[in-house]
């Protein structure tokens, strides 16, 4: 090989090895490229973490796992949007009432009520079912209950005597204690002190009448007891003569009259007496001779809690159809009471006879409807006033009954009842269809 072609291949290796280190070099910052821009990707751009198989055990229980049942999204926003309705449900403590039982004692004349063993409310968790359509309310419905503390039956006497008497008792008179225990407070109130109790015929002295309590004498003992719990017919003696109509308030037709109007307060007795209570309630529609047998009751809750018995037995007779519908009959429920619109008869309240059902619905009208909030009721009790809108039909209808005409209906057969006993029987082609 001569001298020159030697250094022209000499020339050529060093020229190929030059070009193949330029290459490599331009071929390792294109790798750094690249690796630092899957790093600044993984940082800023990346939203998915990928666990391997190599995740610790740490990592594994530091993983929240939900425990929420699979729901179906479409499926609850179908039923919340449906023609604007849903559902909620709300559990609470609520009073328990407690039931009223009546007793005849034929020691004592009829009209005269002594209460011999004083009623106390229970407890019960109750589950409510709102429905809302809109975010109005439109529906409850009470779908489960649960007693918590028992109710203590509240037990009367009724007279079943000869005679009847309406005698109400005037300051200066003697009574006598009916119950077996009677708390005297220093205030007309149930959670006032108590200073002392006193024992069944034991003698009192009135000297002021409080609404529902009387405050008394009784030796050196002076305070307040409930009057519901005491007589003024002496035990000793049962057949004492205060036991007439003459001595009663009794009231004219024209008083009893006057105050009848669709506006008129029902947190007031009707004035009638027991005797014109049955008359007024001994009626032809009255089939099954329901409302006849059971009659006084309507009288006994006026001197007891301050309501219209007129009032009560027309929301009885609406309610029951005079009495024939199959809660009426099968349940001794006049009123439907504890019925709501989508299962009423299951989940209507059953009683062991009328006056219950009757004694019961009287209570709850002047509690709840009736009465302001904080206003003194029967029993040493003072109203809650939950449903209060007035003490009118109108003001009643607001939240007891779904029907927007029930107060008219209940008004009809008011003036039904009462233009019986003004005018004796007619017949309202209103009533009759």
């Amino acid at each position: 090989m001569m001298i020159g072609d030697y250094m022209k291949t000499k020339e050529k290796k060093e020229k190929k090895v030059k070009i193949t280190i330029k290459n490599l070099i331009y071929f390792l910052i294109f790798i750094v490229l690249i690796f630092y821009s899957i790093v600044f990707y993984n940082l800023y751009f990346s939203k998915k973490v990928y666990a391997t198989e190599e995740t610790t055990n740490r990592e594994i229980k530091e993983i929240k796992i939900s425990q929420a049942k699979e729901v179906n999204l479409e499926e609850i926003i179908l039923q919340n949007t449906n023609d604007g309705k849903r559902e909620e449900y709300e559990v609470k403590e609520e009073n328990l009432e407690y039931i009223t039982k009546y007793r005849t004692n034929t020691s004592i004349p009829k009209g005269v009520i002594q209460v011999v063993q004083e009623g106390r409310q229970g407890t019960q968790e109750v589950t409510i079912k709102k429905t809302y359509k809109d975010d109005e309310l439109i529906n409850e419905e009470q779908v489960s209950q649960k007693i918590i503390t028992s109710a203590i039956n509240k037990i009367v006497e009724i007279g079943g005597g000869v005679r009847t008497s309406n005698y109400t008792a005037k300051i200066g008179d003697i009574l006598y204690v009916t119950s077996d225990r009677l708390s005297v407070m220093v205030e007309p109130d149930e959670n006032s002190q108590k200073i002392a109790t006193l024992l069944k015929n034991d003698k009192l002295k009135l000297k002021e009448i409080k609404g529902y309590w009387y405050r008394i004498e009784c030796g050196t003992t002076r305070g307040y007891v409930k009057a519901e719990c005491t007589t003024y017919i002496n035990p000793n003696t049962p057949k004492e003569d205060k036991n007439n109509e003459s001595n009663s308030t009794k009231k004219s037709v024209e008083d009893i009259k006057s105050p009848l109007s669709f506006n008129m307060a029902l947190n007031k007795p009707s004035g009638l007496t027991l005797e014109q209570f049955r008359k007024v309630l001994n009626d032809d529609k009255d089939k099954n001779n329901i409302f006849s047998n059971n009659a006084e009751y309507f009288y006994y809750i006026e001197k007891q809690y301050n309501i219209n018995g007129i009032f009560v037995a027309s929301v009885a007779i609406h309610e029951s159809a005079w009495g024939t519908s199959k809660i009426a009959l099968e349940k001794k429920n006049l009123f439907g009471y504890g019925a709501y619109d989508s299962n009423p008869y299951n989940s209507a309240y059953s009683f062991s006879n009328y006056s219950e059902s009757i004694d019961l619905l009287a209570r709850v009208f002047v509690k709840y409807y009736l009465n302001p909030k904080g206003t003194s009721i029967y029993g040493g009790e003072t109203a809650k006033g939950y449903y209060y809108n007035g003490a009118t039909l109108t003001g009643v209808n607001t939240k007891y009954a779904t029907d927007k005409n029930w107060a008219n209906r209940v008004y009809y057969y008011m003036q039904y009842l009462y233009d019986k006993f003004i005018n004796g029987k007619i017949k309202l082609p209103f009533l009759d269809k």
